[in-house]
């Protein structure tokens, strides 16, 4: 049977292991980088960090949804993970004694860090713990510690310095005063990255007790920015980063540096003397200080002159900061400021990320002294090297030996994980260094007699080779396209069985750098790899791609356990001898045993099948669907493989076939047993056979629900039984299977297995005559495969599109939308051709839009590459500007700055061999223009993704398909990494080019790495997320704790997968805020908001939400800008969230502030025409229209009002309640004839849509007799003032503000969460609902992730709903219908 995600060893498979937020809301996120695992518990972190008590459930099964919803789980099942924690005091020198919260499994290192973090023990560094006199040792766990308890006293005792420690003490000090300073953060060092959210909160949050008294009205400035309104066509760039106070530094020093003294020479070694500092204090005082064994004090040295005795004030002192303190009264002040503010700030602003992020934008910064920096920049610090015994890191054995920890249970499993993370991490950031230096020419090649291209370094044992096709390796595949390309695919095969996790397979880190247009791999070493011939070392698959390959019983033993889970079948290949040889990868995979005893393998660029609809083969003909979409094309290179994600979903539909022609079959022998008539002669299956893309059976879940699923049920069980062969199924059962099973290309007769070989079509690969059939058999799967991709995947998007099932808002989390349905990016302009096809070609502006931006920028993208590979540093910000501007400014002929000629060496001919690869004295880049430019990106398009493109220039571009000129700015930064300066562009400038070289900063390298998961965390936040579906909220709430909890213990505190975490949690700490008391709340959000009739909403409630819904999604919010980028689309949402929750608690100018930046934001990734802009116009328009904001409010209310008719149609339950919301704010107008109109337009769709007896109707209908009231009220007042002028009695007017309950339950309402009153009987009869659907889909077997209730979280797919899309089923209580 096809594997479950639990047939498999604890890591889960590559794919089981989807980011918890790929569907979040709908939008699929890119799930690029993820982040490493220095948990720093500081003095005042948020309490997530802080180690939580409870107890997890072990993951039975995929999570616990198996359980009796309701039922409690007993108590063998509970594993403690968290022992209780307790309180220990501490003593240091020269402050107060202070509690601190540990827990027994923290290591006493880590209350060094919290010491090292804390405001009043900062400053020290090199110190010990003592316990009742005793040492503890810095790396045992605290409750190894004998006499450790509640309330023991640990003494902080300083020890003697050594050059190591009072580097180390520096380099903090040096970390302390830097500590609101964002230039690393902008220069993208040591994992720092921006955050804003303080700017836009006031820090406000989460301070329940002094909470904003906003609903006693004070006066708050509504108006946004002239750029923010609906209608702008201004985009500016500089709001994207402004301007932090806390980041006018404190000037606490003005030089802190490295004296030029250093070393101290044998003498003053031996007093003591470890370095000397130079200080320049802010009081422009210049000391010079010494750093000895005992501390740190002034020595009377100047610039020219060595003196190392002590100077007046002869004070010594164990920390630096305290004699700069005595020293400088300005250092005293500022410092003691500087750590205040440093404290206040939230942990996840400061704590570093695992994976650099970077900053495609930066402010002009001044360039200040940093001795640190200078430090690292001359010393060749290869990663903390000195922290770590030996020097370097041994970064292969550090990479395999975490992976050989044990994991038989899940403190195991936890602490093997956690280490696989942190060393990834580690070596991702090394590896990252190593290709800069080696592309910037740092670094000697060892092998530098060759030419530059064929070079190979080694740098902190890390190999790193560039990719260019050395010696004709690639020659058949594409020469060096195929060499770019094959590191990707490598990486990927690497992931794959990384996830795999086989014991006993080991594979290398690895990790792919694209930098200066150059891509470098890094990988670890195989020990004893250079020491010996590569002919020699190989002894599974083949070096020269299947001409000699060779075969070993235990690789074969081994990849035969990756085999089912990566569908991959075990076959023969003739070598170069016609000796048949067993492989069961492809031949290109290597096995090689390391010096260590390790079996190996490299190479995996093949481990999924080659993709036919790019791989054009003399004499196979393609399925009909891929001929007529103009397949087979030829691509550039013949290494096109087939997305994992796509082999899964190919299986999965053969699998839904395969139940589906047994239970046919099933059937059909049943009625003909009944009847005399004659059967269906077995041997002859429906004639699906020829083309298993429509399945031919009734869909499972149509009306036959009930007898089709017991036929499943009936296959699945005989299935089993078969596949178990215990000779208990009877032979016409049998045929049944086997009949299935050859239609549907099974390499199993007896049970349901589909498998593929990867070396079919594989150039120079040949096969054994024996084995004939079965290729052939293999050919036509790969052809059913590629049809399947065009036939289903594609269209399947775009209907997911046009249902708004998915959101994507700019090109990255297209691309990830893409790759999880197993589209590669070269079918974007299929992709497109349909999107421009489809009958609902309106409602897919938006995507058509995205596509366009993407289709070019990447074509742009490949012009880069070879355009910056020409170019030699000092070079390289006028190529770029350049570039910039002939591909984004309408200035017709922008001429490039070569480098100033008198600075040009006269003596240029005599070139050092060892050059940085490809530094040529070329200025070919120099003579582009603007139409040569765009006529190569046209062509280049139509290349590579087959779509013509309708432009010769940039600003046709912009008009022809509605792009933004910012936009494909961004877009192209962040694909190819470079930095520009944060100021506002002229790109429609006729005068003056957009660009100068002084606007370009910097450029970064695009870093592709292996993402290791949590795999207990996920199935707990999985199992969570399905009870949440099923509405029992608490259960939910503790299994997504535990969750946050395990992620905590494996990735440290900031990831992409926390973030989802976090944000599941604070949304059902909101719904359950007032409603957890009450035995019966139900969640409508998501999938259920739009397919609930769900009568009346009953009011939101105008109590504030807990404080946790605020604090998490305040923690959301950050990690979301600090992991993903501060315009990430997925920032976004999280700012929209964070809004919401701050209005239910009367926070109201800081949730308009916040929804604000959201729709900045919003503007500059994509523009104003997006389905989303819909529900945050409307989200804005009713806060607006709390506060009485009447005017602006309909501005935003009627914007949304268009987008959502042109998105959803004009007859959409979405626009009614648009209309419904208009005409609310023209009756607080008292313009009653507006009001009128926009409710009957909203009648009449709830008439047409619901009917005359739903509630909405009849509500709506309610509200227009109100209306009407007032209006003829109104008219009769005028009335009587024309008849009787000024004297008339008038009863005065009542303007009527919303009371905010209403204005919250609308939010609530369009933000897809309703609180729906349940009697208990109605409750029963959901749960009853609930259980039927569940046994149905265990039934039919269908573990098609699209069809499964697991929405990520309760939250309508980016839209504004409050009922149903389709009408509901006509019962008296809401039926929650739960497929997604």
């Amino acid at each position: 049977m096809v594997i479950k995600t639990d047939e498999l060893p604890a890591a889960a498979p590559a794919d089981s292991a989807r980011e918890p937020s790929s569907q979040a809301g709908g939008k699929g996120r890119p799930g690029a980088t993820e982040l490493p695992s220095v948990m720093l518990l500081n003095g005042d972190c948020p309490e997530s960090l802080k180690k939580e008590e409870g107890a997890a459930e072990p993951p039975r099964e995929n999570g616990l949804d198996e359980a009796e919803p309701g039922e409690e789980t007993t108590g063998q099942e509970v594993i403690v993970i968290q022992d209780t924690g307790f309180s220990v005091k501490i003593l240091a020198p020269g402050i107060e004694p202070f509690s601190l919260q540990v827990s027994p499994q923290e290591m006493v290192q880590e209350i060094h860090q919290v010491l090292m973090d804390r405001e009043d023990t900062c400053h020290r560094t090199c110190f010990s713990l003592h316990l009742d006199g005793n040492m503890l040792d810095h790396f045992s766990e605290l409750r190894s510690v004998e006499g450790l308890q509640e309330g023991s006293v640990l003494r902080v005792v300083e020890e003697p310095y050594t050059v190591r420690e009072a580097r180390i003490h520096v380099r903090h000090v040096r970390d302390l005063l830097k500590s609101l300073d964002p230039s690393d953060a902008f220069n993208g060092v040591d994992c720092n990255s921006l955050s804003f959210l303080s700017v836009f909160t006031d820090g406000d949050l989460g301070d329940s007790g002094k909470r904003k008294k906003g609903l006693e009205m004070d006066p708050i400035d509504c108006t946004p920015p002239e750029y923010i309104l609906p209608g702008s066509r201004e985009r500016p760039l500089c709001p994207l980063q402004p301007q932090n106070r806390d980041w006018k530094p404190l000037q606490c020093l003005k030089v802190l540096t490295m004296s030029g003294w250093n070393p101290p020479p044998g003498n003053r070694k031996m007093h003591g003397d470890l370095m000397y500092l130079f200080v320049i204090t802010a009081e422009d005082r210049q000391v010079s200080i010494t750093a000895s064994t005992r501390g740190f004090y002034l020595n009377q040295s100047t610039a020219y002159h060595f003196n190392p005795k002590p100077a007046s004030p002869r004070f010594l002192s164990h920390s630096l900061v305290e004699l700069l303190n005595q020293i400088s009264p300005t250092f005293k002040k500022n410092f003691a400021a500087l750590q205040k503010k440093r404290v206040q700030r939230h942990p996840f602003e400061r704590i570093a990320t695992p994976f650099q992020v970077y900053s495609w934008t930066a402010p002009q910064a001044e360039h200040a002294m940093d001795c640190v920096r200078a430090e690292d920049a001359y010393t060749s610090r290869l990663g903390y090297e000195e922290h770590i015994p030996g020097q370097t890191r041994d970064w292969n054995e550090e990479l395999q030996t975490t992976r050989e920890l044990p994991r038989k249970n899940l403190p195991e499993r936890l602490l093997r994980e956690r280490a696989i993370f942190k060393v990834h991490s580690d070596f991702t950031a090394a590896a990252t260094r190593g290709a800069m230096a080696v592309i910037d020419g740092n670094v000697m090649a060892i092998n530098p007699s060759e030419e530059t291209k064929m070079q190979m370094f080694i740098w902190n044992n890390i190999f790193f080779s560039l990719g260019f096709d050395v010696r004709d390796h690639y020659k058949d595949f594409g020469g060096d396209v195929a060499a770019y390309v094959a590191p990707t695919n490598d990486l990927n095969g690497v992931r794959t069985y990384n996830a795999v996790d086989v014991e006993g397979l080991y594979t290398l880190g690895t990790v792919v750098v694209d930098y200066r247009g150059y891509r470098v791999t890094a990988q670890s070493i195989i020990p004893g790899i250079l020491e010996r011939d590569q002919e020699q070392s190989v002894i599974y698959g083949s070096i020269d791609f299947g001409k000699t390959v060779v075969s070993h019983p235990r690789y074969l033993e081994l990849l035969e356990r990756t085999s089912r889970p990566l569908k991959i079948l075990r076959h023969r290949v003739l070598n170069d001898r016609d000796e048949e040889v067993e492989l069961c990868s492809s031949v290109e995979c290597k096995g090689i045993i390391g010096n260590d005893g390790r079996h190996y393998i490299l190479d995996l660029l093949r481990t999924f099948p080659p993709d036919l609809n790019f791989l054009p083969v003399p004499g196979e003909v393609l399925p009909e669907e891929c001929t007529r979409a103009g397949f087979p094309r030829a691509h550039r290179h013949k290494l096109c493989c087939l997305r994992q994600e796509l082999v899964d979903a190919f299986v999965e539909h053969r699998y839904l076939l395969f139940m589906k022609l047994a239970a046919l079959q099933l059937m059909q022998q049943k009625a003909s047993k009944m009847e005399t008539a004659p059967s269906l002669e077995n041997g002859d299956p429906p004639s699906s056979e020829s083309k298993p893309e429509d399945p031919p059976a009734p869909e499972v879940g149509s009306e036959e629900e009930g007898s089709s699923a017991s036929g499943l049920a009936k296959v699945k069980e005989l299935a089993e039984t078969i596949a178990s062969d215990d000779g208990t199924a009877d032979p016409r059962s049998r045929e049944v299977i086997r009949n299935a099973c050859k239609a549907v290309g099974s390499i199993s007769s007896t049970a349901f297995d589909v498998r593929f070989n990867p070396d079919i079509f594989s150039p120079g690969v040949r096969f054994p005559e024996s084995c004939q059939e079965e290729v052939r058999d293999q050919k036509q799967l790969l052809k059913d495969a590629a049809a399947f991709l065009l036939s289903c995947q594609i269209p399947g998007l775009v209907k997911d599109f046009a249902d708004h099932a998915v959101l994507p808002m700019d090109g990255a989390t297209l691309a990830e939308v893409m790759r999880q349905r197993g589209i590669n990016m070269r079918y974007l302009g299929k992709v497109l051709d349909l999107v421009v096809r489809s009958p609902a070609r309106d409602q897919l502006d938006h995507i058509y839009k995205i596509g366009i931006g993407e289709l070019i920028t990447r074509s742009a993208k490949h012009i880069f590459k070879t355009y910056l590979q020409g170019v030699e540093l000092s070079g390289l910000s006028a190529a770029i500007s350049h570039f910039l501007n002939c591909f984004l400014s309408s200035y017709p002929n922008p001429v490039a700055h070569l480098p100033a000629d008198e600075l040009v060496s006269k003596k240029r001919n005599r070139r050092r061999r060892n050059r940085p690869p490809g530094a040529a004295d070329n200025t070919a880049w120099a003579v582009m223009t603007p139409q040569e430019l765009w006529k190569n990106i046209c062509q280049e398009a139509k290349n590579y993704f087959d779509f013509s493109l309708e432009c010769e220039t940039v600003d046709q571009a912009v008009e022809t398909y509605g792009l933004q000129k910012i936009t494909l700015l961004r877009e192209i930064s962040l694909k190819t990494g470079i930095q520009i300066l944060l100021k506002e562009y002229s790109f429609d400038s006729r005068h003056k080019p957009a660009f100068t070289e002084e606007d370009v900063l910097n450029i970064f390298p695009v870093v592709k790495h292996v993402n290791p998961k949590a795999s207990d965390a996920f199935h707990f936040f999985q199992s969570g997320q399905a009870k949440v579906q099923q509405g029992f909220l608490k259960e939910g709430c503790e299994l997504i704790n535990e969750a946050l909890n395990l992620f905590n213990n494996v990735y440290g505190a900031m990831h992409v997968e926390i973030c989802a975490c976090l944000r599941l949690l604070a949304r059902l700490h909101y719904i359950m805020g007032d409603y957890a008391e009450v035995k019966r709340p139900s969640c409508c959000g998501g999938s259920w908001a739009r397919q609930t009739g769900c009568g009346a909403v009953p009011p939101g409630s105008d109590s504030p939400p807990p404080p946790q819904a605020l604090s998490n999604q305040q923690k959301a919010v950050l990690m979301s800008e600090r992991v993903m980028g501060i315009e990430h689309p997925n920032t976004i949402q999280e700012y929209m969230h964070l809004a919401l929750y701050c209005f239910a608690s009367s926070q109201l100018s800081t949730a308009l502030s916040l929804l604000y930046r959201a729709r900045y934001l919003t503007l500059l990734v994509f523009g104003e025409d997006h389905p989303e802009m819909a529900l945050l116009d409307n989200n804005i328009g009713l806060v607006l229209h709390g506060v009485m904001e009447c005017d602006l409010s309909l501005r935003f209310l009627e914007n949304a009002l268009a987008v959502s008719t042109k998105y959803h149609g004009p007859k959409s339950l979405k626009v009614a309640l648009s209309h419904h919301l208009v005409a609310r704010v023209y009756e607080s107008k008292a313009e009653f004839r507006s009001a009128l109109q926009h409710e009957k337009e909203g009648y009449t769709i709830y008439k047409t849509q619901l009917g005359e007896d739903h509630e909405k109707t009849k509500e709506s209908s309610e509200y227009l007799k109100c209306l009407t009231q007032q209006a003829v009220a109104l008219q009769r007042t005028m009335n009587e003032i024309y008849r009787n002028g000024s004297s008339a009695n008038i009863p005065p007017l009542k303007f009527t503000a919303p009371s905010m309950a209403s204005v919250l339950e609308q939010l609530n309402v369009i933000n897809g969460i309703l609180f729906i009153p349940l009697s208990q009987k109605d409750l029963e009869n959901l749960k009853a609902e609930v259980a039927r659907r569940h046994q149905l889909q265990e039934a039919s077997g269908n573990r098609d992730k699209a069809e499964e209730p697991m929405a990520t979280e309760p939250e309508p797919a980016g839209a504004s709903e409050d009922v149903a899309s389709q009408p509901p089923a006509a019962k008296d209580p809401p039926s929650l219908s739960l497929q997604g």
